[in-house]
């Protein structure tokens, strides 16, 4: 039988590394360039985009509580108008759904009526027409107010 062959490393001992893939620099001359990472500029983008981000979502909140304090603040202005409405001098019952016209007399008082500005012929009884109101389910008035005074 022959003898196995016995391989001699010829490189030094000293100079072979136990876990070559584990190092921070290429081991050999065909291996990939390793450049540490530059820490400032990866956190800088990091930081540049996470600011980017929380500010998109924050103009997105602002919308969203702009659109809320909207809607609050016409909730309250037909709070105000309906009880005005409610105030006013009315010799019916209004019935949801329905359209009336609000107007002011002369001598400042508010009145509710079924008459439309127009149905009232050549005397027209008030100072001016406010408005054109519906009553809505919930008792209060969608409003349409009047831009043309129909005094004569």
């Amino acid at each position: 039988m022959e003898e196995a062959k016995v391989v001699i490393n010829p490189i030094a001992p000293e100079k072979v590394a136990e876990s070559p893939g584990l190092m921070e620099y290429a081991h050999t001359a065909g291996g990939a360039i390793i450049r540490p990472e530059d820490k400032g500029k990866i956190h800088g983008r990091a930081v540049s985009a996470m600011r980017e981000q929380t500010d998109l979502q924050l103009a997105q909140l602002y919308k969203q509580m702009q659109l809320l304090a909207e809607q609050a603040t016409a909730i309250r202005h037909r709070v105000e108008v309906s009880e005005r409405i409610y105030n006013a001098q009315m010799n019916f019952e209004p019935i949801v759904g329905h359209t009336y016209y609000f107007y002011v007399r002369k001598d400042g008082t508010d009145v509710l009526s079924m008459i439309a500005p127009h149905e009232w012929g050549r005397k027209f009884p008030f100072e001016r027409t406010v408005a054109t109101v519906r009553m809505m389910a919930d008792h209060t008035w969608d409003v349409a107010y009047h831009e043309t005074d129909y005094t004569e």
